[in-house]
C-alpha cells in the first residue's frame, strides 16, 4: 500500500463524494483540494462554482482565494456576486455546497467568526462570507476539517453557518427545505448525520485508525455505526494527481510557475 498523509486521505475521501453530475459551491482550501481532485480524477464533468461569480471553473493551481486570478481566467463564465447568489445559489441551482470549519459541533453547526466571546474574542476568523447562505441553499453540504477537541466541540461559540440546529427535525421547523450537512469528512474517519436524531455518526474509519484516536480528538461522545467500515486507501492515481496539484500550486504561489 502506498504511504498517504492523514490530510491526503481526508482530501481523496472528500473527493470521492462528488460526481460529474454535481454543480459544486467550493470554499476555499481544503474543499477546493478536494473539488479539484475530484474533477481531475473520476468527475471531470463537475461544475465548480466559487463566491465570487466563477462558473465552471477549472484551476490547474489551487486558489489562494476566491478572487485569485486563476479562477476567472479558466471559468466557463463569471457573473456578478449578487447573481451568484439570488440566481444560482438561492435559486436552488446548486447540488452540493463544500464547506470547512473552525469550530463544528455534533449536528453540523459551523462556527468561521470568533473563538470566545464575540465582544472580547479570543481568536477573530475571517467570518462567514458567503457560508452562511450555502449553508441553507445548497441542496446538501459536505464538510471537511481536521479533528481536534478544539475545532469539534460540545458548543460552537458563535452561529455563522446553520447545520442541524439543535438536531431531529430542527430544520424543516424553520422552514428550510434542503438537507443541510450529510457528509463530515476529517482525517480520520468519515462521519454521516443519523436519519432521526441528525447527529454525526462515524460510518467509516480511515486505514490504520481507531476509534479511540476518533474519540481523543473529538470534544463530544462519538457515536459510531453498528456496520461500521474502512475507508479504501487512496489509489495511486488518486495520490499522484493530489500531489501533482499541490506541487503546482506551491511553484506557483512562489512565483516559480513554468
Amino acid at each position: 500500500m502506498t504511504d498517504f498523509t492523514p490530510n491526503e486521505m481526508m482530501t481523496i475521501a472528500a473527493s470521492r463524494a462528488l460526481t460529474s453530475k454535481d454543480v459544486c459551491f467550493v470554499g476555499i482550501g481544503a474543499p477546493s483540494a478536494a473539488c479539484n481532485v475530484a474533477r481531475l480524477t473520476h468527475a471531470p464533468d463537475i461544475t465548480l462554482i466559487y463566491e465570487s461569480g466563477t462558473i465552471g471553473t477549472a484551476p490547474d493551481v489551487l486558489p489562494l482565494s476566491i478572487g485569485d486570478g486563476e479562477l476567472c481566467e479558466t471559468a466557463v463564465t463569471t457573473v456578478a456576486v449578487p447573481e451568484m447568489f439570488r440566481y444560482w445559489l438561492q435559486g436552488g441551482r446548486i447540488t452540493v455546497g463544500f464547506l470547512g470549519a473552525a469550530q463544528i459541533d455534533r449536528f453540523g453547526n459551523i462556527n468561521t467568526t470568533v473563538i470566545g466571546d464575540y465582544h472580547n474574542p479570543k481568536v477573530r476568523l475571517p467570518g462567514g462570507g458567503g457560508a452562511p447562505e450555502i449553508a441553507t441553499s445548497c441542496g446538501e453540504i459536505y464538510i471537511t476539517l481536521k479533528q481536534a477537541k478544539r475545532s469539534m466541540v460540545e458548543k460552537i461559540d458563535f452561529f455563522t453557518s446553520f447545520g442541524h440546529g439543535e438536531g431531529g427535525d430542527h430544520r424543516e421547523r424553520l422552514g428550510i427545505k434542503t438537507k443541510g450537512p450529510t457528509k463530515l469528512i476529517t482525517d480520520l474517519a468519515l462521519w454521516e448525520p443519523d436519519p432521526v436524531t441528525k447527529e454525526f455518526t462515524v460510518v467509516s474509519l480511515h486505514p490504520g485508525v481507531t476509534r479511540d484516536m476518533v474519540q481523543e480528538t473529538c470534544g463530544w461522545t462519538v457515536k459510531f455505526a453498528d456496520d461500521l467500515k474502512e475507508t479504501p486507501a487512496p489509489t495511486a492515481d488518486e495520490l499522484k494527481t493530489l500531489r501533482d496539484l499541490n506541487e503546482r500550486t506551491q511553484r506557483a504561489h512562489h512565483g516559480k510557475a513554468a
